[in-house]
């Protein structure tokens, strides 16, 4: 029987990976090195940022120390606070999901707050906002949504997970949950048979129901 339901955050409830992306390419052009925000975001998408970081330098040769990574992120900052949007019809599937919800990311928890903060929707998780950067392990490990399960008093294979990458879904399984793969555009071959993958957010309440 499911208590609770798990959500990523960039990408299943807020459009976000664009913008993290955008604050990318506005940073390295100050280093004369042109990005497309587009593509990184298919490229990384799901991964640490300090992964990112380090084949970032690795492929343009550049030292991107800690002042870059503060700099980028007031630049995503006042992206997502000028810009963010929530993932279309996200709100609908929350008000629709009468489990427990929490968010769970690899992102930091500042981020998390001020992206459920900015596009009002803070109030279907309040507290319940759960960060990698707390446990110190990234996905695809499972340790963040076995501490998100903890947290919620709720046991793994109790848990629904709802992920836009591969390192997301691949964490959910180590963490003995199940898992849904949200592709809108169908452009990620996902080799499992473990996983329910869906393209649009008005499907997520009557998928979950069927469990």
């Amino acid at each position: 029987m499911i208590e609770c339901v798990i959500f990523d955050c960039d990408g299943i409830l807020v459009d976000s990976e664009i913008l993290c992306n955008l604050g990318l390419e506005i940073k390295l052009k100050e280093f004369g090195v042109k990005v497309d925000s587009k593509l990184m975001s298919d490229r990384f998408r799901g991964w640490k940022l300090a992964d990112i970081i380090y084949v970032l330098s690795e492929e343009y040769d550049l030292k991107l120390d800690d002042n870059f990574i503060a700099s980028y992120r007031k630049v995503v900052e006042d992206l997502f606070n000028s810009q963010l949007q929530l993932i279309p019809n996200v709100a609908f599937a929350l008000e629709n999901i009468s489990y427990s919800k929490c968010v769970a990311s690899n992102a930091p928890l500042d981020k998390i707050k001020q992206a459920v903060r900015v596009t009002g929707i803070e109030h279907f998780f309040k507290d319940n906002l759960f960060s990698a950067y707390t446990v110190r392990v990234w996905k695809p490990e499972p340790d963040l949504f076995l501490y998100a399960a903890k947290m919620m008093e709720v046991s793994p294979e109790k848990c629904i997970v709802i992920e836009d990458s591969i390192l997301g879904i691949e964490a959910a399984k180590y963490a003995g949950m199940k898992s849904f793969f949200y592709q809108p555009r169908k452009d990620i071959l996902l080799e499992s048979n473990e996983t329910t993958c869906f393209e649009n957010m008005l499907e997520l309440p009557k998928l979950i129901s069927k469990i």
